[in-house]
């Protein structure tokens, strides 16, 4: 009962000298970030197949072997994985590919894709308790968007490289442009409604978070990849990949929601000039 009491009391002392923590732990355990990070990878999944097909289709084999690349070091990909990833994006497919889809098809995956962007505008509006935006405001920012995201990812080889000096600048580059992307993800698709300051803390979390996971996925996305083909074929390549979209997602899903509320609340709303009656 001493114990008890002695730890009612210190958690009694604790909200009152630092109230985030109350706002911090009630949002973290409510149990929908878990939910909201695996709709996100999945959204995430669904998007970048169609989209892996139209660069296949409809790009020039410079920016396909640059897209290769990319994928190579974000995954570290080897062996059959990386004969996988060739066949979808050798110069063979190209004109069958580009047959099967058409304008039509690009313009089709391109919309079906945005749900991605969608589902990613409501992590940030549920983290900033926000209420959606209009569909006039909001949709022409969710192809921006997605279309950013596909530019970040073609950029991944060479980022992660240092640009030819080595992988340790690339961790720094990689965690400073993480850093830009997020905070301008954020801007973009809450739609202008919360200032650029307060942005920062859940930028930063996120780009620390993106940032970890990319750097060590070399260690041991390779072998689990090769793995799961040898032993499931396609789907195994696909649950793989799945399982770390919903690691990923739900990082950044926990780094955004964190980042808001400790811009939110003292003492970091203080330094970070952040009102919450300007953004309702």
């Amino acid at each position: 009962m001493a114990w008890s009491a002695r730890l009612k009391l210190l958690r009694t002392q604790t909200e009152q000298r630092f109230p985030v923590v109350t706002e911090l732990t009630g949002r973290l355990l409510s149990g929908n970030l878990l939910d909201a990070g695996t709709r996100l990878a999945a959204q995430a999944f669904l998007a970048a197949v169609p989209l892996l097909f139209a660069v296949a289709a409809f790009t020039p084999h410079s920016v396909r072997d640059q897209l290769r690349e990319s994928l190579r070091a974000m995954f570290g990909l080897t062996g059959e994985a990386d004969q996988q990833l060739g066949q979808v994006l050798g110069s063979s497919s190209d004109e069958q590919l580009r047959e099967t889809s058409g304008a039509i098809g690009l313009a089709l995956a391109l919309v079906s894709a945005t749900s991605f962007s969608r589902a990613m505008a409501r992590v940030c509006e549920r983290a900033w308790r926000l209420p959606k935006a209009g569909t006039r405001i909001a949709a022409w920012r969710w192809v921006v968007w997605l279309l950013a995201m596909l530019l970040v990812v073609l950029l991944q080889g060479p980022i992660r490289n240092g640009f030819g000096t080595g992988p340790w600048l690339g961790a720094v580059l990689l965690f400073l442009l993480s850093t830009v992307v997020w905070l301008w993800t954020q801007h973009l698709l809450l739609a202008g409604r919360v200032p650029w300051l307060p942005l920062l803390p859940g930028a930063v979390l996120a780009a620390a978070a993106a940032t970890a996971l990319g750097m060590t996925a070399r260690l041991y996305m390779p072998t689990a990849l090769n793995r799961a083909l040898a032993e499931y074929g396609s789907l195994g390549l696909v649950l793989t990949l799945l399982s770390w979209l919903i690691v990923l997602c739900g990082a950044v899903t926990f780094a955004v929601t964190i980042g808001a509320v400790l811009a939110e609340e003292p003492p970091l709303n203080r330094f970070l000039a952040f009102d919450r009656g300007t953004v309702e």
